[in-house]
């Protein structure tokens, strides 16, 4: 994918993959911006039940407004990819921070914090984050402001 173009977003790298996706850094073209780009796999095109949980997704982000939750800026399709254009959020992952010895308890904590204030703002009905020892582990992100953000929202 990378080097490839999806509607007006050019993808230049990789950020992660998952059970729900793979992740790109990408250049919005219309609006000169940095963007994540959340693209659902080729094996689930034709699962409506994916297709679905991929939506649901999408308007519980877009439900959403904190300052600890990542943004959407769409739910699009291009080229037979169905993705997500989110907040791109720079900056190390929650777990390299929590490895990073010159962080101490402290640290931590504050970080953790920050990161649970967005979940009362989230829908009850499915988990926002399971902590260090869940799924999700790898994927909040420490801004340059060492706040944490999260995009993964529904399972």
């Amino acid at each position: 994918m990378i080097g490839k173009t999806l509607g007006h977003y050019q993808i230049t790298s990789q950020l992660g993959s998952g059970g729900m996706g793979e992740v790109y850094l990408a250049e919005d073209l219309s609006l000169d911006r940095k963007v994540a780009l959340k693209l659902l796999p080729n094996v689930f095109t034709g699962d409506f039940e994916r297709i679905a949980r991929f939506k649901h997704e999408a308007k519980v982000l877009a439900s959403l407004n904190h300052p600890n939750i990542a943004a959407i800026h769409g739910l699009e399709q291009a080229e037979g990819k169905r993705f997500l254009v989110l907040e791109l959020v720079e900056g190390e992952t929650l777990a390299q921070r929590l490895s990073n010895s010159l962080y101490g308890p402290r640290d931590c904590q504050q970080g953790r914090t920050g990161l649970f204030q967005g979940r009362p703002h989230c829908p009850r009905s499915r988990p926002v984050f399971q902590g260090p020892s869940g799924p999700h582990h790898r994927n909040p992100r420490v801004g340059r402001e060492a706040d944490i953000k999260t995009s993964e929202h529904v399972q």
